[in-house]
């Protein structure tokens, strides 16, 4: 059975379980509005996703 050669102090434990995220999100330009938007997520704004219309989105002119 394998057994630690030695204690793993709570700091090296810690430091290692916290840094699992370092990469920043993918955020891209939406083709229909141009503002940007997390990558393979429907728009905010317009409400499009790969060129179809999802989500119908109120405009602000009428809200």
């Amino acid at each position: 059975m394998a057994v630690p050669k030695g204690k793993i102090s709570k700091q090296r434990k810690h430091t290692r379980r916290a840094n699992w995220r370092l990469s920043l999100p993918g955020i891209v330009e939406c083709p229909q509005c141009k503002s940007m938007k997390l990558s393979h997520r429907v728009c905010k704004k317009c409400g499009y996703y790969d060129g179809k219309q999802v989500v119908k989105v109120a405009d602000e002119k009428n809200a």
